[in-house]
């Protein structure tokens, strides 16, 4: 018999573990959280501007997450340099990211919104490629070919008709701005998070300058800060401020740590099929031959680009 111990088996890296009930459960918060979003969104949209919708928001989750940093203790104080930083995350992705969806939503139904917002993991890859000026790969660009056919296909009905000021060509260029505001903004994050700065901390600021930009826009278009006496508008405004805002967000960033950025960013192909599935029953989304294709190819897409996106 040897008498030489056995190595002890290297742990899992959150890459290859297995999931436990607690991801399992974290996935799921978000999935649901983030595939409900956009049909709150649509009973947003109406009465109340939506500059003035984007400052309850975002206020009601400020304060949140800023209680979430000084119970957590972290840090407040920053210098000017990184609160630029910080204004720009907020106007880019707490502001004029969800401006354009909501006013996307005036034209589409939500769950088109997410299928057309599920193409910032194609588009995050493609602008990192130029940015850094590295040739980008066949799988990332196979990934991105497939999401965008994806998207045309979904809208081919309309694109057809060749009416440039059809109602869902509309809707389509403003959730394409959307999702290009969203991808430059989590540019500036990342740029944020390689100088050290703590990310929990930056998006409470980020939030409040988005909060104080969307107000600025709502003041200076004459804008009335009104709120909807109805419980589909305040139930609505709450879940997208505490749970698809606040709640959703911590568990993401958790899952990010227990399970790896390549595997919780599949939450982006999950929640487009419930959201259409939902405006399916909520909003009588009525599927075709060329619908189904599109959002099998935007999901195909997304897995590409993901997968080419985790570290070796």
């Amino acid at each position: 018999m040897s008498t030489t111990a056995s190595p002890a088996a290297a742990p899992a890296s959150p890459a290859d573990r297995p999931f436990d009930a607690t991801d399992y459960g974290l996935y799921g918060l978000t999935v649901l959280a983030w595939s409900l979003s956009w049909y709150a969104i649509a009973l947003q949209v109406g009465t109340v501007s939506n500059e003035v919708n984007m400052v309850w928001r975002f206020s009601i989750a400020t304060i949140l997450m800023f209680a979430w940093v000084a119970f957590s203790g972290r840090r407040f104080r920053f210098p000017l340099a990184d609160h630029l930083r910080f204004a720009g995350l907020g106007v880019l992705l707490f502001s004029t990211n969800f401006l354009f969806f909501y006013y996307g939503a005036l034209f589409l139904v939500s769950g088109l919104l997410s299928v057309v917002f599920s193409l910032a993991s194609v588009i995050n890859m493609l602008l990192a490629t130029v940015i850094t000026r590295q040739r980008p790969s066949p799988r990332i660009l196979a990934g991105g070919v497939l999401g965008f056919a994806g998207i045309a296909l979904l809208f081919w009905p309309e694109i057809a008709r060749q009416d440039v000021s059809n109602a869902a060509l509309v809707g389509l260029a403003l959730c394409f701005a959307g999702t290009l505001c969203f991808c430059f903004g989590n540019l500036v994050s990342a740029s944020a998070q390689k100088k050290g700065l703590p990310l929990v901390s930056m998006n409470a600021w980020g939030m409040l300058y988005g909060t104080l930009w969307a107000g600025f826009l709502a003041l200076v278009l004459g804008r009335d800060f009104i709120i909807e006496p109805t419980l589909s508008y305040l139930g609505s405004l709450v879940f997208l401020a505490v749970i698809s805002t606040v709640l959703a967000f911590a568990a993401y960033l958790t899952l990010l740590g227990r399970i790896g950025a390549a595997r919780a960013g599949y939450a982006t192909v999950i929640f487009p099929v419930f959201a259409l599935l939902q405006s399916t029953f909520l909003e009588g989304y009525q599927w075709t031959g060329f619908a189904l294709a599109g959002l099998v190819l935007v999901a195909a897409g997304n897995v590409l680009v993901i997968r080419g996106a985790r570290p070796k």
